[in-house]
């Protein structure tokens, strides 16, 4: 069976953007406008396609990442919908790693937030392309021009105006597409803005939009080699010129093309559409993607075509009530048909693929093949992981798998009666699988399982999903913050674990050296010795007790990271040395460095915005120092409010969001990612060690 579209008439892209800018609503009119649906979604009425969770419903959020389908100008788009709460970050990470491209949504009043910086930061790490769209651009503040600025300030961005608006706030009615140079003006009458009108260049705006026209061509020549010398000759370049060279400059993400519009309004969306169409990467246009060989470990690359070997990375998987789990894949190379046996080089394990499904967020439509370029579903596949990589097993491969950040807060969780005891170790182990930043471990001390995630409102949710769709009845404690250890000095430790007790006994003799490391390095482990003084298959079961050890410090039980360990010297003895033996000569020896090298407490400290008016700045500032918080700058924002910048420990942001509702007459809003862990002042440590 044929591939329905061609690989360079096919786009993957995410719609990436801060909570609240827009990125649903922009959605649910692409689908629309593509023919997908046949009314139009709406956040507030709960009526949108890819926010289908009762609890993205209830709540007017986006939580998890949504995949759909649809079509324009004879291209398949493959959509991502995700997050833009913080505490869903993992969505848009794993997201943003399969992506060939993404839209950017701005609100056109706020301009840059704080989690547009972090998705923009994302998206660099994995080299996505990006347009921009500055949306909500008919409400009272909104300044296109202001958030291009923006752009350039805090993201370091290229931005390129491709459009100008015509009006802004509530006399917003069309945009001037710079290339084109003519008017597309929205009629109010029309409810749906499916056939705004073209015409000529408003009078009032023909000036600017020449200039603006002129300031287009030079950033975008100023970038392509192709149309720099048509540009110094001052040679005629006509806009097939300009769109060729603009989609090269994107691509290479020398500059990112910015429109405008208001999408709830219906206003500027099929524009969007066109730019992704026109400026956004097929598979094609993106690099092979790398891997490598499992068996010998060199490098290997897939390119985006069907006679290459079939290899795709799976990244999400999700519980579905009806059909089961569902995995979802990006397919990078070759093709795969239902009935095909594959790989998963990531757990050496051979499997069938049963069933094929391309997703139209909770609705499914089957497949029976799918081809290079693909973002599909399929169900039965057990054993699997996020990161996961499937291939030919002919000929095998391991693409770099993703990477998620460690959980900040836990709380304590446990089942309101016996019955309930069975069904939540299994609703808590399908909710971890389906989530890579939730972690659920059991305290031998308390007896009490603990649950870990990104923020309140992640551990919430996952607590509601727990009840809702596994009928689980629980009570939840207070949340706690995930505090770390670590060491501030190298230290030296040698130990000998020895064990007689007649017959066998046990022996192990280990040597290391411990020492910390920058923010964020975890745990990492160095074989030092020389000439065998270990024998080779004693080396990890070191390791594994010293990770074993780490994973509670010697101050208060909370986890060790930021350390080093080299393993430098040992001995051992041919019949009492055991795996066992040299496990917790390893565990032994870790704390005892750890207990020589100072260590201290860590705290999580989070990057917090909070926009309040203006009149309510002394007290918010006042508060927030009374909480610790470290004041980064303010910047003024339309309305008569201020946005104030800190960083803030996360142990003091319980209850926040109460007290600046109070203050500020429910005007006040904030925001809030995790930054890095920074150490806990002495007086706040010594309570947490109970020496206080």
């Amino acid at each position: 069976m044929p591939r329905s579209y061609p690989l360079e008439r096919t786009r993957n892209i995410g719609i990436i953007a801060h909570i609240d800018a827009g990125k649903t609503t922009t959605t649910e009119r692409i689908l629309f406008y593509t023919g997908r649906t046949h009314q139009l979604g709406n956040v507030d009425e709960g009526t949108t396609v890819t926010d289908w969770m009762e609890q993205e419903r209830e709540r007017g959020i986006t939580i998890t990442s949504a995949a759909v389908t649809s079509y324009w100008r004879d291209c398949e788009i493959n959509i991502i919908d995700t997050p833009g709460h913080i505490d869903f970050t993992a969505e848009v990470q794993r997201s943003l790693r399969v992506l060939d491209g993404g839209v950017v949504v701005f609100d056109a009043v706020a301009g840059v937030e704080p989690q547009s910086e972090t998705v923009w930061r994302q998206a660099d790490r994995f080299g996505v392309p990006r347009i921009g769209f500055v949306n909500k651009m008919d409400r009272m503040g909104a300044d296109f021009w202001r958030t291009l600025a923006m752009m350039r300030g805090r993201l370091g961005a290229n931005p390129v105006a491709i459009q100008i608006p015509v009006g802004s706030e509530a006399a917003f009615v069309g945009v001037v597409d710079l290339i084109a140079q003519e008017a597309i003006v929205y009629d109010p009458t029309d409810g749906v803005g499916s056939n705004p009108e073209r015409a000529a260049i408003p009078d009032d705006l023909a000036d600017e939009a020449a200039r603006r026209r002129e300031e287009m061509i030079e950033a975008i020549a100023g970038r392509d080699d192709e149309l720099m010398p048509k540009y110094v000759e001052g040679r005629a370049i006509s806009n097939e010129e300009i769109v060729a060279a603009l989609r090269r400059c994107t691509i290479s993400s020398a500059v990112v093309p910015v429109l405008c519009g208001s999408s709830l309004r219906n206003k500027g969306v099929q524009k969007v559409l066109d730019a992704v169409v026109d400026f956004l990467p097929s598979p094609l246009d993106i690099p092979a993607v790398t891997g490598t060989n499992p068996i010998d470990g060199s490098a290997e690359i897939r390119r985006a075509s069907e006679d290459e070997p079939f290899c795709a990375l799976l990244f999400k998987i999700v519980t579905d009530p009806f059909v089961g789990r569902l995995t979802y894949l990006r397919v990078y190379s070759g093709a795969v048909k239902v009935g095909d046996t594959i790989l998963n080089t990531s757990r050496d394990r051979k499997q069938r693929l049963t069933r094929l499904m391309r997703m139209y967020a909770d609705r499914r439509e089957e497949q029976v093949e799918a081809f290079a370029g693909d973002i599909i579903a399929t169900v039965g596949l057990r054993d699997v992981a996020t990161g996961d990589t499937l291939c030919d097993s002919d000929h095998p491969i391991v693409l770099e798998s993703i990477g998620f950040p460690e959980p900040v807060i836990s709380v304590a969780i446990e089942p309101k009666t016996k019955a309930d005891q069975d069904r939540m170790s299994e609703a808590l182990h399908k909710l971890a699988e389906e989530d890579p930043t939730f972690r659920v471990r059991y305290d031998d001390a308390t007896g009490q399982t603990l649950i870990s995630g990104m923020g309140e409102l992640h551990l919430e949710v996952l607590v509601d999903r727990m009840q809702r769709e596994h009928r689980v009845g629980a009570h939840v404690g207070r949340p706690h913050v995930a505090y770390r250890e670590t060491i501030t000095r190298p230290s030296e430790v040698e130990m000998r674990f020895v064990r007689q007790t007649g017959g066998r006994g046990q022996y192990a003799h280990v040597m290391i050296e411990l020492e910390p490391l920058g923010k964020g390095s975890g745990f990492e482990f160095e074989d030092a010795t020389r000439g065998g003084v270990i024998p080779r298959e004693y080396i990890p079961s070191v390791r594994a007790g010293a990770e074993e050890a780490a994973s509670g410090g010697v101050l208060a039980g909370y986890p060790v990271t930021d350390v080093k360990l080299r393993l430098v010297d040992g001995s051992y003895h041919p019949v009492d040395s055991s795996d066992i033996a040299f496990r917790i000569a390893g565990s032994m020896a870790f704390k005892e460095a750890v207990m020589r090298g100072a260590p201290i407490l860590l705290e999580p400290v989070m990057k917090v915005e909070v926009v309040v008016p203006s009149s309510a700045t002394g007290d918010v500032i006042g508060t927030l120092s009374q909480r610790r918080a470290e004041i980064q700058g303010m910047q003024p924002r339309p309305g008569d409010s201020q946005a104030i910048d800190a960083v803030v420990p996360m142990s003091e942001m319980f209850g926040y969001a109460t007290e600046l509702r109070s203050m500020t007459q429910g005007r006040g809003t904030f925001t809030m990612e995790f930054g890095h862990y920074a150490p806990v002042p002495d007086e706040v440590a010594k309570k947490l060690t109970g020496q206080v």
